[in-house]
């Protein structure tokens, strides 16, 4: 063998090793990757996942996505029904992972349909626990959503020196159920009164939040569920009534609240598509320990505050993102 040969051959084998070690999967990957959002495109938190879920899976993988609506259509029909679809289009496009956003696609596709399936399955968004859906089974992993409540309690705290009354403001879904439940568990544990006030309507939202001026503070959940909601409506109410403090955990309820400590939705869907990445590489799902989001922001609506009388720390304000 020439010399000119053997080194032609040397350099196709590494080439050849380069391409399979080191290039990333996708560049050479016919994988199939299935996303299912339990709620909509245009909810602001689903935008969120899917954001982060895209920029991180990228090219990696064939990526479809089913969107099962139940945000804004609540009957059971009709999650029985999406549910259905998805999980057809699962058994007929055969993905190589499944990933889940939110409690919808865990409570009525992975639990009833696919649990210690041969098709693995990554979660995210799932509130506060997987107890209700039995995981982790063979086949999942994913990332719990947790709100940082000891965080808006305590801060809370510090602004209405003495308060020992608040109120939960929300839409009535199975999410904010779930989220009102867990605010009001950790009140208890402060010696804090927390009441509820979960409503279908606009109108009765603003009649809410109207009665929960007489409390300390008022905690905003998500309004989605309420579908005759007028930002503009809204805001220009809340201008006109605000005087107790608000704070939410949620970053589009923050053009209604004065505080906001919110979670990143980016983070789920970025976990997520690396999990995803992860088992397409051959990492078991059992392997990957489910975790919980880890990062939040600090804003502060600025337009509601200097309507409401309230005063807020300097270092609090100069440190928060700021909606005008």
């Amino acid at each position: 063998m020439s010399s000119v040969r053997f080194k032609l051959e040397l350099q196709s084998k590494i080439t050849l090793i380069f391409i399979l070690f080191f290039l990333p999967f996708g560049a050479f990957s016919s994988s199939k990757c299935l996303y299912i959002s339990s709620y909509h495109q245009g909810y602001a938190w689903s935008d969120g996942v899917e954001r982060g879920l895209r920029k991180s899976i990228g090219d990696q993988c064939e990526l479809k996505q089913i969107d099962m609506d139940t945000k804004r259509h609540k009957d059971e029909a009709h999650k029985q029904q999406a549910a259905k679809d998805a999980r057809d289009l699962i058994l007929s496009w055969k993905p190589d992972v499944v990933i889940t956003a939110d409690d919808n696609a865990a409570k009525y596709v992975i639990k009833p349909y696919f649990k210690d399936h041969q098709i693995p399955f990554v979660f995210c968004g799932i509130n506060w626990n997987v107890d209700a859906y039995g995981f982790p089974y063979s086949n999942t992993t994913g990332m719990v959503e947790v709100a940082p409540i000891d965080v808006l309690f305590n801060k809370a705290r510090s602004i209405r020196i003495g308060a020992e009354r608040a109120v939960y403001l929300g839409a009535d879904t199975l999410t904010e159920k779930k989220n009102a439940a867990r605010f009001e568990g950790m009140a208890e544990n402060i010696g804090l009164l927390l009441d509820r006030r979960l409503v279908s309507t606009m109108e009765e939202w603003l009649a809410a939040y109207e009665e929960a001026q007489e409390y300390d503070f008022v905690i905003i959940g998500s309004n989605s569920g309420i579908n005759d909601w007028d930002e503009t409506v809204v805001v220009d109410r809340l201008k006109r009534t605000t005087h107790s403090l608000s704070l939410t955990t949620h970053n589009w309820m923050m053009p209604y609240s004065v505080l906001g400590f919110t979670k990143i939705p980016e983070e789920h869907g970025e976990w997520a598509a690396k999990a995803a990445l992860a088992i397409l590489d051959g990492v078991a799902p059992t392997d990957i320990p489910i975790v919980s989001n880890r990062k939040w922001e600090i804003w502060v609506n600025h337009s509601i505050l200097m309507v409401s009388g309230l005063e807020l720390p300097d270092p609090l304000v100069r440190k928060a993102k700021k909606i005008q």
